[in-house]
């Protein structure tokens, strides 16, 4: 998959509603005084719909300085969410998206914020809000580069950085503030003179992970703190804590979904192998062995075995890496970049690169441990061309799960059991070197 800075965003087919066209179309935008973009509203909820899948940028209403930019980045056609949502973010109204992982949601919330300080520029006009650090470096890359032909700065608030250089660098007033919600409540805790009292816009990215890393007493004495504003919240789920959260941080939202029916995307190919536990590792190995060279993520359910499966895997040559929680921010920062480069084609992964985080060209996703909740399956293979998911015997329920979420039965692949096995011995011998290694590191 291409980076969102460098896809190619295609025509994207967004269903609509065929039914009368009541009052409430008057609550969208029109979007181009040469070419508006109809919304047919829908019945419920507030929800609008595109009518006429616009073709452009310049069709959504957004500046043109900012579509030359959309342009440069390779952002040609405007994807699901983008159509959708813009046109209602332009007029200054509270939104909630939702769309899966890889739709294009950065941009969709990116460029209202830009065309809105375009023409009304200000210090520390908007804030950002992400889950994790990795996540919030790549969206203000985001911004940076749509906001680079409108002179546009940003400031990045992440955990791992100095929080006295952060702090210097506040003072120069920046547009637009990209933060974890601990480290901005830190500053705005305790760095003198920071305040965001004028504030104008106020982005959730990722809402659903955030508060699934339980960010929610965190975010409620920001918002606490923040005063009247714009706000967009963007996630791939609506959760429970999400709803709850509703009351407090938006006013009168007006909701926009762009997720298909499908839980994953169309192209994606979905695969499993059923195995025996014993041998997990070598089929592994037979599976790596024979797409040798693509680019693959490969899933685990904990850090110690992200580490080990990482280690072993060096032992038999691969150029692997891996990307945990316990890494420092420089560590993890340092495994993207590797593996963005293409020096290292194996991402070894936990959850914390499951969604979100700008990886392109994936070739394969393999689910070495199953996730838990179908939720999070959808997250990790969704970056992938190839999905293939190990279960064994211990895993059926969770699969079971997994497939009854989808709404269909997935493929088994059968391999022949002495090519599996032919790796046996070599397997064995980088399981017992990981072994040792993964004792000396604990020493």
């Amino acid at each position: 998959m291409s980076s969102p800075k460098r896809q190619r965003i295609h025509d994207a087919t967004i269903s609509t509603e065929h039914s009368h066209r009541s009052s409430s179309l008057n609550r969208a935008a029109t979007l181009s005084e040469s070419e508006p973009v109809q919304l047919s509203p829908q019945d419920q909820n507030g929800q609008f719909a595109i009518k006429d899948s616009p073709k452009t940028f310049r069709d959504l209403g957004i500046l043109e300085s900012l579509c030359e930019a959309c342009y440069t980045l390779g952002y040609t056609t405007p994807t699901a969410i983008q159509a959708q949502s813009i046109p209602i973010a332009l007029q200054e109204r509270d939104l909630i998206g939702i769309a899966e992982t890889g739709s294009g949601k950065t941009a969709a919330f990116v460029l209202p914020i830009l065309h809105a300080l375009v023409n009304q520029p200000q210090p520390l006009h908007s804030l950002i809000i992400s889950p994790t650090p990795e996540l919030a470096q790549q969206t203000s890359k985001v911004v940076e580069a749509l906001g680079a032909l409108v002179s546009i700065r940003s400031e990045l608030l992440i955990e791992g950085l100095d929080m006295v250089s952060q702090a210097i660098v506040l003072g120069e007033k920046a547009h637009i503030v990209v933060a974890t919600p601990g480290r901005l409540l830190d500053h705005l805790e305790n760095t003198q003179g920071f305040s965001l009292r004028q504030l104008k816009y106020l982005v959730l990215d990722e809402a659903d992970r955030l508060l699934d890393l339980d960010y929610g007493p965190i975010l409620d004495k920001i918002l606490k703190i923040l005063p009247k504003r714009t706000t967009y919240l963007f996630s791939a789920t609506m959760t429970g804590k999400i709803e709850s959260l509703l009351p407090a941080c938006l006013s009168n939202p007006i909701r926009i979904s762009a997720s298909t029916e499908r839980k994953t995307v169309p192209t994606l190919s979905q695969s499993y192998l059923f195995i025996p536990y014993v041998h997990k590792d070598t089929y592994l190995i037979h599976t790596l062995n024979e797409r040798a060279g693509e680019m693959a993520i490969i899933f685990t359910r904990t850090i110690n075995e992200c580490q080990r499966i990482s280690i072993m895997l060096r032992h038999l040559g691969f150029s692997a890496i891996p990307l945990h929680g316990k890494l420092s921010q420089s560590e993890k920062l340092e495994a993207l970049n590797e593996f963005r480069l293409g020096s290292r084609n194996l991402l070894i992964a936990t959850d914390v690169a499951a969604r979100g985080l700008d990886i392109p060209s994936v070739d394969l996703v393999i689910n070495f441990d199953l996730p838990q909740d179908s939720k999070t399956y959808i997250h990790r293979v969704g970056r992938g061309g190839i999905a293939i998911s190990l279960v064994t015997q211990y895993d059926l329920e969770i699969w079971l799960r997994i497939e009854a979420a989808l709404g269909r039965k997935l493929t088994e692949e059968k391999l022949v059991k002495e090519e599996v096995m032919g790796f046996t011995h070599r397997v064995g011998l980088a399981q017992r070197a990981a072994v040792r290694e993964m004792k000396d590191l604990h020493d």
